[in-house]
Protein backbone atom coordinates (compact mmCIF):
# COMPACT_ATOMS: atom_id res chain seq x y z
CA UNK A 1 0.00 0.00 0.00
CA UNK A 2 1.45 3.65 -1.23
CA UNK A 3 0.75 6.40 0.66
CA UNK A 4 1.47 8.45 -2.27
CA UNK A 5 -1.19 10.27 -3.94
CA UNK A 6 -1.94 12.50 -7.36
CA UNK A 7 -3.37 14.95 -4.87
CA UNK A 8 -0.59 14.76 -2.14
CA UNK A 9 1.22 18.04 -2.34
CA UNK A 10 2.47 18.61 1.49
CA UNK A 11 5.44 16.05 2.79
CA UNK A 12 7.39 15.38 5.96
CA UNK A 13 10.82 14.28 4.93
CA UNK A 14 12.17 12.37 8.17
CA UNK A 15 15.61 13.56 9.41
CA UNK A 16 17.72 10.12 9.56
CA UNK A 17 20.03 11.27 11.95
CA UNK A 18 17.03 11.80 14.39
CA UNK A 19 15.57 8.08 12.84
CA UNK A 20 18.64 6.65 13.55
CA UNK A 21 19.22 7.96 17.53
CA UNK A 22 14.90 7.03 18.13
CA UNK A 23 15.70 3.78 16.79
CA UNK A 24 19.00 3.04 19.63
CA UNK A 25 16.45 4.71 22.08
CA UNK A 26 13.82 1.89 21.20
CA UNK A 27 16.16 -1.30 21.32
CA UNK A 28 18.03 -0.07 24.61
CA UNK A 29 14.23 1.03 26.48
CA UNK A 30 13.07 -2.34 25.01
CA UNK A 31 15.96 -4.67 26.39
CA UNK A 32 15.76 -2.72 29.79
CA UNK A 33 11.73 -3.70 30.15
CA UNK A 34 11.87 -7.10 28.46
CA UNK A 35 12.37 -8.90 31.85
CA UNK A 36 9.37 -7.01 33.59
CA UNK A 37 7.91 -7.34 30.41
CA UNK A 38 7.63 -10.85 30.17
CA UNK A 39 6.57 -11.73 33.66
CA UNK A 40 3.44 -9.75 32.81
CA UNK A 41 2.63 -11.42 29.96
CA UNK A 42 3.11 -14.42 32.00
CA UNK A 43 0.43 -13.35 34.64
CA UNK A 44 -2.27 -11.79 31.83
CA UNK A 45 -1.65 -14.85 29.65
CA UNK A 46 -2.89 -17.10 32.87
CA UNK A 47 -5.96 -14.25 33.40
CA UNK A 48 -6.85 -14.34 29.54
CA UNK A 49 -6.99 -17.95 29.40
CA UNK A 50 -8.73 -17.90 32.73
CA UNK A 51 -11.47 -16.25 31.05
CA UNK A 52 -12.27 -16.88 27.93
CA UNK A 53 -11.29 -19.49 25.26
CA UNK A 54 -8.52 -17.95 22.64
CA UNK A 55 -5.54 -17.96 21.80
CA UNK A 56 -3.72 -15.45 24.14
CA UNK A 57 -2.65 -12.86 21.57
CA UNK A 58 -4.21 -11.27 18.78
CA UNK A 59 -2.35 -10.25 15.80
CA UNK A 60 -3.62 -7.75 12.88
CA UNK A 61 -2.95 -6.32 9.58
CA UNK A 62 -1.96 -2.26 10.50
CA UNK A 63 -0.53 0.42 8.16
CA UNK A 64 2.76 1.40 9.13
CA UNK A 65 5.78 4.16 7.54
CA UNK A 66 5.30 5.14 3.72
CA UNK A 67 2.05 2.29 3.98
CA UNK A 68 3.54 -0.37 4.69
CA UNK A 69 1.49 -2.91 6.25
CA UNK A 70 2.59 -5.31 9.16
CA UNK A 71 1.09 -7.52 11.85
CA UNK A 72 0.68 -5.73 15.23
CA UNK A 73 0.76 -7.88 18.36
CA UNK A 74 -1.68 -7.57 21.09
CA UNK A 75 -3.13 -9.21 24.21
CA UNK A 76 -6.44 -10.81 23.08
CA UNK A 77 -9.31 -8.54 24.48
CA UNK A 78 -12.19 -10.05 22.44
CA UNK A 79 -13.83 -12.95 22.31
CA UNK A 80 -12.47 -15.43 19.27
CA UNK A 81 -14.35 -14.51 15.86
CA UNK A 82 -15.91 -11.56 16.59
CA UNK A 83 -17.61 -9.16 14.22
CA UNK A 84 -15.74 -6.37 12.88
CA UNK A 85 -18.70 -4.49 11.16
CA UNK A 86 -19.64 -2.49 14.37
CA UNK A 87 -16.04 -1.36 14.73
CA UNK A 88 -15.90 -0.48 10.68
CA UNK A 89 -18.87 1.70 11.32
CA UNK A 90 -17.32 3.47 14.69
CA UNK A 91 -14.10 4.37 12.55
CA UNK A 92 -16.51 6.13 9.54
CA UNK A 93 -18.24 7.69 12.34
CA UNK A 94 -15.24 8.69 14.21
CA UNK A 95 -13.46 9.94 10.52
CA UNK A 96 -16.48 11.96 9.65
CA UNK A 97 -16.35 13.77 12.95
CA UNK A 98 -19.06 12.35 14.96
CA UNK A 99 -19.24 11.25 18.34
CA UNK A 100 -19.18 7.68 19.40
CA UNK A 101 -20.11 7.94 23.17
CA UNK A 102 -22.51 10.14 25.42
CA UNK A 103 -19.80 10.53 27.99
CA UNK A 104 -20.72 13.67 30.80
CA UNK A 105 -16.57 14.38 31.09
CA UNK A 106 -16.30 14.15 27.40
CA UNK A 107 -13.21 11.68 27.81
CA UNK A 108 -15.29 8.91 26.06
CA UNK A 109 -16.69 10.91 23.40
CA UNK A 110 -15.03 9.36 20.81
CA UNK A 111 -14.99 5.61 22.19
CA UNK A 112 -17.27 2.81 22.17
CA UNK A 113 -17.89 2.10 25.58
CA UNK A 114 -19.72 -1.40 26.18
CA UNK A 115 -18.66 -3.44 23.23
CA UNK A 116 -20.12 -6.68 23.24
CA UNK A 117 -17.29 -8.09 22.02
CA UNK A 118 -14.99 -7.27 24.69
CA UNK A 119 -14.45 -9.88 27.57
CA UNK A 120 -14.26 -9.21 30.96
CA UNK A 121 -10.06 -9.20 30.96
CA UNK A 122 -10.50 -7.45 27.71
CA UNK A 123 -12.12 -4.61 29.39
CA UNK A 124 -9.46 -4.21 31.99
CA UNK A 125 -6.49 -4.87 29.69
CA UNK A 126 -8.52 -1.92 27.22
CA UNK A 127 -9.03 0.43 30.22
CA UNK A 128 -5.35 0.42 31.22
CA UNK A 129 -3.82 0.06 27.73
CA UNK A 130 -2.11 -3.02 28.98
CA UNK A 131 -3.49 -4.98 25.54
CA UNK A 132 -0.82 -2.69 23.95
CA UNK A 133 2.00 -4.49 25.41
CA UNK A 134 2.99 -7.26 23.24
CA UNK A 135 3.86 -4.45 20.53
CA UNK A 136 6.95 -3.96 21.98
CA UNK A 137 8.36 -6.90 20.04
CA UNK A 138 6.66 -4.74 16.60
CA UNK A 139 9.22 -2.54 18.38
CA UNK A 140 12.34 -4.87 18.38
CA UNK A 141 11.73 -6.19 14.89
CA UNK A 142 11.44 -2.46 13.56
CA UNK A 143 7.91 -2.29 12.41
CA UNK A 144 7.12 0.55 15.41
CA UNK A 145 8.62 2.57 18.00
CA UNK A 146 8.18 3.85 21.19
CA UNK A 147 6.60 7.20 20.46
CA UNK A 148 4.87 8.26 17.16
CA UNK A 149 1.28 8.27 15.51
CA UNK A 150 -0.97 5.02 16.36
CA UNK A 151 -1.24 2.24 13.52
CA UNK A 152 -4.26 2.47 11.41
CA UNK A 153 -6.34 0.16 9.97
CA UNK A 154 -6.49 -0.48 5.93
CA UNK A 155 -9.97 0.15 6.05
CA UNK A 156 -9.34 3.35 8.03
CA UNK A 157 -6.45 4.33 5.47
CA UNK A 158 -8.93 3.78 2.67
CA UNK A 159 -11.17 6.97 3.99
CA UNK A 160 -7.61 8.98 4.46
CA UNK A 161 -7.09 12.49 2.93
CA UNK A 162 -4.25 13.69 0.96
CA UNK A 163 -3.43 15.59 4.52
CA UNK A 164 -4.45 12.57 6.77
CA UNK A 165 -1.87 10.61 4.62
CA UNK A 166 0.81 12.91 6.49
CA UNK A 167 0.61 10.57 9.81
CA UNK A 168 1.86 7.32 7.85
CA UNK A 169 5.22 9.85 7.02
CA UNK A 170 7.06 7.95 10.01
CA UNK A 171 6.59 4.66 11.95
CA UNK A 172 3.30 4.08 14.42
CA UNK A 173 4.21 4.18 18.41
CA UNK A 174 3.30 2.41 21.34
CA UNK A 175 2.74 6.27 22.17
CA UNK A 176 2.03 9.69 20.69
CA UNK A 177 0.69 12.96 21.39
CA UNK A 178 -2.87 11.91 20.75
CA UNK A 179 -1.85 9.09 23.13
CA UNK A 180 -0.94 11.15 25.88
CA UNK A 181 -3.27 14.33 25.35
CA UNK A 182 -6.19 13.20 23.45
CA UNK A 183 -7.21 9.46 23.28
CA UNK A 184 -10.92 8.96 23.13
CA UNK A 185 -11.09 12.92 24.15
CA UNK A 186 -10.57 14.16 20.60
CA UNK A 187 -11.87 14.50 17.40
CA UNK A 188 -10.00 12.18 14.09
CA UNK A 189 -9.20 15.46 12.39
CA UNK A 190 -7.79 16.72 15.83
CA UNK A 191 -5.85 13.41 16.29
CA UNK A 192 -4.37 13.94 12.61
CA UNK A 193 -2.98 17.31 13.36
CA UNK A 194 -1.35 16.18 16.64
CA UNK A 195 0.18 13.88 14.71
CA UNK A 196 1.32 16.08 11.85
CA UNK A 197 3.08 18.44 14.10
CA UNK A 198 4.87 15.66 15.88
CA UNK A 199 6.26 14.47 12.99
CA UNK A 200 7.09 17.87 11.70
CA UNK A 201 9.22 18.60 15.30
CA UNK A 202 11.32 15.38 15.71
CA UNK A 203 12.61 16.23 18.67
CA UNK A 204 14.48 13.20 20.80
CA UNK A 205 13.35 16.02 23.70
CA UNK A 206 9.74 15.81 23.27
CA UNK A 207 10.10 11.67 23.05
CA UNK A 208 11.44 11.22 26.30
CA UNK A 209 8.27 13.54 27.40
CA UNK A 210 5.77 11.74 25.73
CA UNK A 211 7.52 8.13 27.14
CA UNK A 212 7.30 9.46 30.76
CA UNK A 213 4.16 10.77 30.30
CA UNK A 214 2.32 7.77 29.13
CA UNK A 215 2.72 5.82 32.65
CA UNK A 216 0.91 8.25 34.66
CA UNK A 217 -2.01 8.02 31.96
CA UNK A 218 -1.89 4.32 32.13
CA UNK A 219 -2.46 4.50 35.85
CA UNK A 220 -4.80 7.11 35.67
CA UNK A 221 -6.64 5.28 32.73
CA UNK A 222 -7.26 8.18 31.04
CA UNK A 223 -9.83 7.68 27.98
CA UNK A 224 -9.45 4.04 28.00
CA UNK A 225 -12.55 2.26 27.72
Amino acid sequence: MSVQTAAHQETISMNQSYQRTKRILDIIFTLLILIPLCIVIVIVAVLIRLDSAGPIFFRQKRVGQNGVEFNILKFRSMYVNSDDSRHREAITKYMNGQKLGESTTGDLSYKVVDDPRVTRVGRFLRKTSIDELPQFFNVLRGEMTLVGPRPPLSYEVDLYSSRDMLRLSGKPGLTGPWQVYGRSRVSFQTMVEMDIAYLQRQTLQEDLKLIALTVPVMIQRNGGA
